[in-house]
């Protein structure tokens, strides 16, 4: 249960650098949810006014063994300064962070 409380505060704390507005533009979350669905695990999403979105769910794999852990999936967009929208769909899991993405490399 520790990785999990691990993987949520690094959860947060990248949401909040990601969601951190970009000079002078003042950015709104649209949209938020958050499920905190108990032991087994968490879903969030949420939805800024400048196109950036998240989700994310985690789910713990092999509860209360030895070989407990959590896998956790996810995607984030969001619209660079170019005005192209960039997506990553990731899992990080026992096999560590597994990002893909049309502009990132194979």
């Amino acid at each position: 249960m520790k990785l999990m409380l691990v993987f949520g505060i690094v959860s947060m704390v990248l949401a909040c650098a990601w969601a951190a507005p970009q000079g002078n533009k003042d950015v709104e979350i649209v949209e938020q949810t958050n499920e905190n669905i108990g032991i087994d695990g968490y879903k969030f999403s949420y939805t800024l006014s400048d196109g950036t979105t998240r989700t994310e769910e985690g789910t713990v794999i092999n509860a209360g063994t030895e070989n407990e852990s959590l896998s956790v999936k996810g995607t984030i967009s969001w619209v660079a300064p170019d005005g192209q929208t960039y997506t990553i769909n990731f899992v990080a899991d026992e096999n560590g962070f597994q990002p893909e993405g049309a502009h990132i490399p194979k």
